[in-house]
């Protein structure tokens, strides 16, 4: 790209961005980078003077975020964070978009928080998109990471995306219960808030990668209380008696169909096919209680989260157009952090030609050792 070229796309390009250095990161969250379309530099100047913080806010407590908090780790380290004045940190949310709230004005008078991430609870809500933009107008870089705004509508309350295409995950997902149950049969889909953008495509990606021989019975929510969770999968149960395939929407709730399926006794009767791989997860599908699990990398999520943050704080051009190689595009703005289709073994209906794109496939004893190799117990 020529100079010229990039300096009219500082200009043309909206995004906030403030300085840094790009570093190596694990071979499997680093895509190869290309020359690419600059981004616009911010006012702001990198902080200096006491550590400054760049907080991750999840969306809840899962410990699906605790192998993103060890993304976050390990970028503080492998980045070099504190010899620029920097920690990278993960702030967990009680699950309600109040408390997401809250913690956004919390931390919007807090002066030492300069870079904030955040998996957006409500993809729909205006006030989240509200505090976000306010974090922007001061200087303070913005991205969404697992769950993003309402791009039709909030899109330019964050600078990008980072994390799972969510509706081709739930395809992916979809296609695994085709797979596993080519006759089709009824279904419900269980997660924590039906209002989160993740929830949306993942639920509506699930029906088109399953196809027309499968119908969707309910979307139950449990508003991330790990009881109600258990309680849905009771429920539906007992409401859908023709109910033959159990679907996880989010990570936590893959523990909850197996517990309440192990209660009554009726494992044979139901295919369950979940998202992520908590670590009691992958316990029960190495008991032979999970057919298949779409597998995020919120290890990435927290790494490349913060790898970016510090990039736009440093205006760090290079790092930014290897990451966002399209942005100014449509759907440049978005960050894929990948998919892991996970099979107990090689005995699975399931084959890895059986899926295209960002996706990689493997058995479960596959997946230990790749998890084994960051020192993580679940994703």
């Amino acid at each position: 790209m020529t100079t010229p070229v990039v300096s009219r796309r500082w200009f043309l390009l909206a995004g906030l961005l403030l300085a840094g250095c790009q570093s190596e990161i694990p071979r499997e969250t680093n895509p190869s980078g290309i020359a690419a379309p600059a981004h616009e530099p911010a006012a702001a100047a990198a902080p200096t003077g006491d550590t400054k913080r760049i907080v991750i806010l999840t969306n809840g407590s899962s410990p699906f975020w605790d192998a993103c908090g060890a993304g976050i780790g390990d970028a503080n380290r492998e980045l070099k964070l504190a010899d620029a004045g920097y920690v990278g940190e993960l702030a967990r949310n009680d699950g309600t978009t109040q408390g997401q709230l809250d913690k956004l004005r919390q931390f919007a008078g807090q002066t030492d928080v300069v870079a904030l991430g955040i998996s957006v609870t409500d993809a729909d809500n205006v006030a989240i998109a509200e505090e976000l933009h306010k974090f922007r107008q001061k200087g303070v870089p913005v991205v969404t990471i697992d769950s993003d705004v309402d791009r039709g509508r909030f899109r330019d309350a964050r600078h990008a995306f980072i994390g799972t295409d969510n509706l081709v995950g739930g395809r992916v997902l979809g296609q695994c219960a085709k797979g596993l149950r080519p006759d089709g049969g009824e279904y419900v889909t269980f997660v924590g808030l039906t209002g989160a953008q993740n929830a949306i495509e993942r639920i509506g990606g699930f029906g088109e990668g399953a196809g027309d021989k499968f119908v969707s019975k309910d979307s139950m929510a449990d508003q991330t209380d790990e009881t109600k969770a258990r309680d849905n999968v009771r429920n539906a149960l007992g409401n859908h008696p023709q109910l033959n395939t159990l679907v996880g929407i989010w990570s936590y709730n893959a523990p909850a169909i197996v517990d309440v399926v192990r209660e009554r006794k009726v494992r044979d009767r139901f295919t369950i096919v979940v998202f992520d791989a908590e670590p009691l997860t992958i316990q029960y599908m190495q008991d032979g209680d999970v057919d298949a699990m779409v597998v995020q990398d919120p290890y990435a999520m927290g790494y490349q989260g913060v790898r970016m943050l510090k990039a736009l704080l440093q205006n760090d051009s290079a790092t930014l157009n290897e990451m966002l190689p399209n942005y100014g595009q449509t759907d440049g703005d978005l960050f894929d952090t990948g998919l892991k289709v996970v099979v107990p073994n090689e005995q699975s209906p399931l084959k890895a030609d059986q899926f295209t794109g960002n996706v990689q496939f493997m058995t479960l004893g596959a997946f230990q050792e790749w998890l084994a190799k960051y020192g993580l117990t679940g994703s």
